[in-house]
């Protein structure tokens, strides 16, 4: 269910922020676990996020991943009151769970949804372990709407990594994260090691036209084969841009932000860092003070022109930085944590409006009456927090 949040000391830092509104597991005695079945407020490791905003000055709906149940929910017009999903994707009702829609079919199912993106009125929703983007050309308006067309495989009958042959433009592998930038689409094609970038935003099914992170479209190792670099990837997986020409994506599995600036060559080496000192490493400092400057794995990340926020996974918080980022920033504020130096799961205490367990995806959004929202997926406690961002304080 949805509950409305209390003012919270939930942050450390320059931020004025509170959590406002919670959607998800409620259990007594601060455990928060999933629902035994499925339902229209249940959520069971939500991993992303997506705002979408209203056209009548109504609040912002908000659509879910909610990759534990292989289901897409929208719950519409957020508020403080509402309780229940409208709309569910993926499933033929609210009731049933599991992948390929409970056994009928990978043409109207999901199988582990994470990256979403609302797009000048459409929905395009990353169907990881079915190696495929989803796209819905009008944004649905009722429950086990089918896709329109699917980008990354043949049709929606299909759903085989690499599109069942080798690695090329045209397939993915376990895809995990998408973002238009300057106006491009931009996909974070994780198990291949790489991000697809299309010339605009494609209507139709067709192979990518550049991409960062391998020398070619044919390749797809680790870190290049070669170790950790300015140009390479172990786990890419969300990707924001902050200004006109610039691509900030989150090296999870580097611990660490590579950002591309405006005239960059995208198919060579990144220009700037955040979350290591160098561009070849890639050290992790598993339970230890991470203090403001350090990342381990950062799954999430979403901008606007104030603010650069990242989820920071495993050290089960989320971070503030000022935007545009210039390079080994270090983060002005926490959420989910009393201070930089803390990283446990809730605290090692117990669930609570401000505490984080393994956050996801991020979004962000403006809203003339509620003011800047930060949804973020918190999946481990099965659950989805919505911050209002009031204010940075700056000294």
């Amino acid at each position: 269910m949805a509950e409305a949040m209390n003012p919270s000391a939930g942050l450390f830092g320059a931020l004025d922020a509170e959590p406002f509104l919670e959607l998800g597991a409620q259990s007594p005695g601060g455990l928060r676990l999933p629902d035994a079945k499925p339902s229209r407020s249940a959520l069971y490791a939500p991993r992303c996020v997506a705002f979408v905003p209203s056209h009548d000055g109504a609040p912002p709906s908000l659509v879910v991943a909610d990759t534990g149940n292989h289901r897409v929910m929208i719950f519409e017009r957020l508020g403080e009151s509402f309780a229940d999903a409208a709309i569910v994707l993926g499933q033929a009702d609210f009731d049933t769970e599991g992948p390929h829609a409970a056994g009928r079919g990978i043409d109207s199912g999901l199988h582990l949804p994470t990256g979403l993106l609302v797009h000048e009125g459409r929905l395009l929703v990353c169907d990881s372990w079915h190696h495929r983007v989803l796209v819905w050309n009008t944004f649905p308006t009722g429950s086990d709407q089918r896709p329109d067309w699917v980008l990354g495989q043949a049709s929606l009958d299909h759903g085989e990594r690499n599109r069942g042959g080798a690695i090329s433009a045209s397939g993915f592998d376990c895809p995990y994260g998408l973002a238009v930038i300057d106006g491009d689409l931009h996909v974070a094609d994780t198990q291949n090691r790489r991000v697809l970038a299309w010339d605009g935003v494609p209507v139709e099914d067709r192979p990518a036209d550049r991409v960062v992170g391998q020398d070619d479209f044919e390749s797809g190792e680790e870190n290049r084969g070669r170790g950790v670099g300015a140009d390479t990837f172990r786990w890419p997986h969300a990707i924001a841009s902050s200004r006109p020409g610039e691509l900030w994506i989150a090296d999870a599995g580097n611990h660490r932000l590579l950002g591309f600036g405006d005239g960059t060559d995208r198919s060579g080496p990144a220009d700037r860092l955040v979350g290591q000192e160098r561009f070849d490493i890639a050290f992790e400092l598993p339970h230890r003070p991470q203090g403001p400057g350090r990342l381990r794995f950062p799954y999430g990340l979403v901008s606007d022109d104030r603010h650069v926020f990242v989820a920071d996974t495993a050290n089960n918080r989320v971070l503030a930085y000022r935007a545009p980022l210039s390079g080994h920033d270090e983060a002005v504020a926490v959420l989910g944590q009393p201070d930089f130096d803390k990283a446990g799961e809730n605290r090692w205490t117990e669930v609570a409006p401000d505490t984080l367990c393994w956050p996801y995806g991020l979004a962000l959004h403006r809203d003339p009456t509620l003011g800047t929202l930060l949804a973020i997926a918190d999946s481990g406690n099965n659950r989805v927090v919505v911050w209002r961002v009031n204010q940075e304080t700056r000294t």
